[in-house]
């Protein structure tokens, strides 16, 4: 019955379904719903492989393979929350894939500037003003989906959206990013290893 009520709302709204934030707050039982989501949103889509989901409201992404959850890393979103308009500082929603991988052996803490390391490591930002440093690993996102992430004013690859790390870890938990999403070197480091280009990346305000 949840599934069907969850597929019904699918259709009547492009939002993921209150259900998906309220059910089953964590867990594998949220990655079925998220799974049903996904099926009857993007039916063209591979659910099988790697998928990465963000959920904005916990400031969590969850790691799934083979339809199962694997791991959940905190992370932080934007300040201004979701959105996808150019130069709104806002995390974009809907579906992604990782176009490219940068950061190969960038020591943890290594500051990357234009996808470079820039040759020295970021003080962390545990007090003080946050310099927003990308740090250690980036994981570039391209939207999928034309007019929502894709094209024109609302194109999250020309927008540079990336999931880094970053060096005021103690940010991570809580809106605090500029657009991108944030997440610990040492976490950052691990799922670069794991994860290939071309990934899928689900963001949601849920």
């Amino acid at each position: 019955m949840l599934t069907v009520l969850l597929i019904t709302a699918i259709w009547c709204a492009t939002a993921i379904p209150s259900s998906i934030a309220t059910a089953k707050p964590s867990g594998q039982g949220l990655i079925d719903l998220l799974l049903d989501y996904m099926e009857a949103r993007y039916p063209l889509y591979d659910r099988t492989a790697d998928l990465l989901y963000v959920s904005i409201h916990r400031q969590t992404m969850y790691h799934v393979r083979e339809k199962k959850l694997v791991h959940t890393y905190t992370v932080a979103t934007a300040t201004k929350g979701p959105g996808c308009e150019r130069d709104s500082y806002c995390t974009p929603t809907g579906l992604h894939r990782i176009c490219s991988k940068h950061g190969d052996d960038v020591p943890e803490l290594g500051i990357l500037r234009d996808r470079e390391f820039a040759g020295h490591l970021a003080d962390p930002d545990f007090a003080g003003v946050d310099k927003d440093w990308i740090t250690s690993r980036i994981l570039w996102l391209e939207g999928l989906e034309q007019g929502v992430n894709l094209g024109g004013d609302v194109d999250s690859r020309d927008r540079m959206i990336y999931i880094h790390g970053t060096a005021n870890e103690r940010s991570l938990g809580t809106p605090s990013s500029m657009g991108c999403i944030r997440m610990r070197n040492n976490d950052i480091i691990a799922l670069y290893d794991l994860v290939p280009v071309g990934t899928l990346v689900v963001i949601l305000d849920n």
